[in-house]
């Protein structure tokens, strides 16, 4: 089974759209970023994404780190700015889609959204 998980943080407290924005932004990215292969089975298989959180920019760096070296595709997502955060504000992390079991590796013990 594949999925995805994108990984928001907590203590920005985004407003419901931006967030919903962040989150599409990591999930579109990351997948992008896959093997066509994987993205097709995942596409065809539903596209399971599951959104959880992290308490801050040091814990979403450290995900992207361990995903990166499960040798899964990643994108953070960094802000432009123009509205709620700062620019250049890491927001986001979209990790997959890959193999359930490697992806949970990295961010199964995260708090659902």
């Amino acid at each position: 089974m594949l999925k995805q998980v994108i990984v928001v943080r907590q203590d920005l407290s985004l407003p419901d759209g931006k967030l919903a924005s962040q989150v599409a932004h990591a999930s579109l990215e990351a997948a992008l970023r896959g093997e066509q292969t994987v993205l097709s089975a995942w596409r065809d298989s539903g596209a399971k994404k599951i959104v959880v959180t992290c308490e801050d920019e040091e814990a979403l760096k450290e995900l992207c780190g361990s995903a990166e070296a499960e040798g899964l595709p990643v994108r953070l997502v960094q802000d432009a700015g123009h509205t709620v955060v700062d620019s250049g504000t890491l927001t986001a992390l979209g990790i997959g889609p890959g193999e359930e079991e490697r992806v949970d590796r990295v961010s199964g013990d995260q708090p659902l959204l």
